[in-house]
C-alpha cells in the first residue's frame, strides 16, 4: 500500500470518527479504510487505534504517531503546493553555459534584461569554452557552437557564429596590408589557443599563420585588445569586434577570405512540462538571437 495515502486515511478515520465516515471522504470502501488502518499498524508493531463496538479512540502510540502524520502531509501539501506555483509563474533558479566570447558579449546584457523582466528568478552564467555535460553538471541550457554530436538535447537554431579578421591601422600603416591567406607568413597573427591544431589560420584550405604565434591565448577579449595596440592581426567572432570595427578601432581585411559561419544552437533537456522559468529564457533568447524565421524545434537522437 501506499504509506501516504494510509497516513491520510488514518487522519481522515481520527477527524470524521469513525472508518464509515472516512470511507465517504475517500470514496472507498470501510473495509478497505481498516486495511489501510491494519498495514500501519503491522508496520509501526503497536495499536494505533482501540476500538469498541460503540466507539473508537487513540491509543497513545496513536496520538502520537496522528500529529506526526498532520506534520508529514502538511510538508507533502506544501511541496505540492510550490511545485504547482513554481509551473505557474517563472521563479527558481537558472544554470546556463555559454562560450566565453558570445556570453560576455552577448548573453550576460541579455540575461539582464531577462531578470528584469522575471524578478523571481536568479540566474548564473557559467562562460566555458569546454563542452559541459548539461545533466551531470546541473544545467538548464547551454549555448554550443559548431557542428552538434548526438545527444537527448532539444536544440534551437540561433544566427550562425560568423567570424572576422582585423587589425589596427597602425599595425596595417606600419606593416602593410595582406591580400592573401600566404601573406599572413609576413605578419604577426594573434593565436586562440582553443582552436584545434589542425583548424589554426586554415583560410581557403592553406594555413597561413606562423608555425608559432608570438602572442597566444585561450580568451578572444586578450587577444582583441593586444590588436587594439598594434601589435597583430587577429580572428575571432564578428561579435566580439563589431563596436572596434563600427568606431574605426580595427579595420576588416581578408574578407574573402574568412572561414564560413559555424552553426550555433540553444541546447535543453526535453521535459514534457518545462518549466515557466525555462520556456520564458528560451523565448527570450530565440526572439534576440533566433533566425529570422525560426524552424520547429529539432531533437537530437
Amino acid at each position: 500500500m501506499d504509506k501516504l495515502r494510509s497516513m491520510e486515511v488514518f487522519v481522515a478515520v481520527v477527524d470524521a470518527g469513525s472508518l464509515s465516515a472516512a470511507a465517504d471522504t475517500f470514496r472507498i470502501s470501510p473495509v478497505m479504510v481498516g486495511k489501510h488502518i491494519k498495514y500501519l499498524e503491522e508496520r509501526l508493531g503497536a495499536r494505533l487505534l482501540a476500538r469498541t463496538t460503540r466507539r473508537q479512540h487513540l491509543t497513545e502510540i496513536g496520538a502520537q504517531y496522528l500529529a506526526q502524520c498532520r506534520q508529514i502531509l502538511a510538508q507533502v501539501q506544501a511541496a505540492e503546493t510550490g511545485a504547482v506555483a513554481m509551473r505557474a509563474t517563472p521563479r527558481g533558479k537558472l544554470k546556463i553555459t555559454a562560450p566565453v566570447s558570445f556570453g560576455s558579449e552577448c548573453l550576460a546584457p541579455l540575461m539582464a534584461d531577462y531578470l528584469d523582466a522575471y524578478p523571481e528568478v536568479s540566474l548564473e552564467l557559467n562562460l566555458n569554452d569546454r563542452l559541459v555535460d548539461l545533466v551531470e553538471e546541473g544545467f538548464d541550457a547551454a549555448i554550443r557552437i559548431g557542428k552538434l554530436d548526438d545527444s537527448g538535447m532539444v536544440a534551437r537554431p540561433l544566427r550562425p557564429y560568423a567570424m572576422v579578421i582585423c587589425a589596427a591601422p597602425a599595425y596595417l600603416e606600419k606593416h602593410g596590408v595582406p591580400h592573401t591567406p600566404d601573406e599572413l607568413a609576413r605578419h604577426e597573427c594573434l593565436d586562440f589557443m582553443q582552436w584545434a591544431r589542425h583548424l589554426r589560420w586554415r583560410l581557403n584550405g592553406k594555413e597561413g599563420a606562423r608555425e608559432e604565434s608570438r602572442f597566444r591565448s585561450n580568451n578572444g577579449q586578450a587577444l582583441r585588445v593586444a590588436a587594439l595596440h598594434g601589435f597583430g592581426i587577429v580572428m575571432q567572432a564578428e561579435i566580439l569586434m563589431a563596436g572596434d570595427i563600427a568606431a574605426g578601432r580595427l579595420l576588416p581585411i581578408l574578407t574573402d577570405h574568412v572561414p564560413p559561419a559555424r552553426p550555433m544552437h540553444l541546447l535543453y533537456a526535453r521535459d514534457r512540462q518545462p518549466t515557466p522559468k525555462l520556456t520564458t529564457l528560451i523565448e527570450f533568447i530565440l526572439q534576440r538571437y533566433g533566425p529570422a524565421a525560426i524552424p520547429p524545434p529539432a531533437t537530437l537522437t
